[in-house]
């Protein structure tokens, strides 16, 4: 059973970086055929799919956000994270990592494992 497990900074100004983790549990980001992947629901919308990780740690992203978006990976700690730059208020939302074969996705039968989500408020 893969177990995922988000943590990030809660709040967050805007123009600043921001940073969550998943840490996974119950199998390895870097044999899994997972692709290991980030997605956000912003207040009052769907989900939205914002990038993916493989276990080669080859990184894939969302066009509308490539330009702002780095998925990295920890591989002694079997952990990945996501930094998302020059944040707005629009970038509120519930971060979600996930594992499933299939990317892009925005919706949750796509993927097999959630983790809880983390809420990350930008504001001032």
């Amino acid at each position: 059973q893969v177990q995922l497990q988000e943590s990030g900074p809660g709040l967050v100004k805007p123009s600043q970086m921001l940073s969550v983790t998943c840490t996974v549990s119950g199998g390895s980001i870097t044999t899994s055929d997972y692709a290991w992947s980030w997605i956000r629901q912003p207040p009052g919308k769907g989900l939205e799919w914002m990038g993916a990780i493989g276990s080669d740690g080859s990184s894939y992203y969302s066009p509308s956000l490539k330009s702002r978006t780095s998925i990295s990976r920890d591989a002694s700690k079997n952990q990945f994270s996501l930094q998302l730059s020059s944040v707005t208020p629009e970038d509120t939302a519930v971060y979600y990592c996930a594992s499933g074969f299939r990317i892009p996705a925005d919706y949750r039968g796509a993927y097999d494992y959630w983790g809880q989500g983390t809420q990350v408020t930008v504001s001032s």
